[in-house]
């Protein structure tokens, strides 16, 4: 069963953030770690952004 893109969210925030304490911040695979986690966080602002269309604020 696919996970939802909000649970991709989390589970690569998680996998990053491990990546980075055991090998650092500036380490090669955190950074990629890290932009992935900016497209998942894109994508998932882009789905809701769209699905909330109709609400307008006042």
């Amino acid at each position: 069963m696919p996970q939802s893109l909000l649970e991709q969210v989390e589970h690569t925030r998680e996998k990053m953030i491990q990546l980075a304490l055991e090998k650092g911040f500036g380490d090669v695979d955190t950074i990629q770690l890290s932009e992935k986690l900016d497209q998942l966080l894109n994508a998932y602002q882009l789905k809701n952004s769209k699905t909330n269309d109709h609400i307008k604020i006042i």
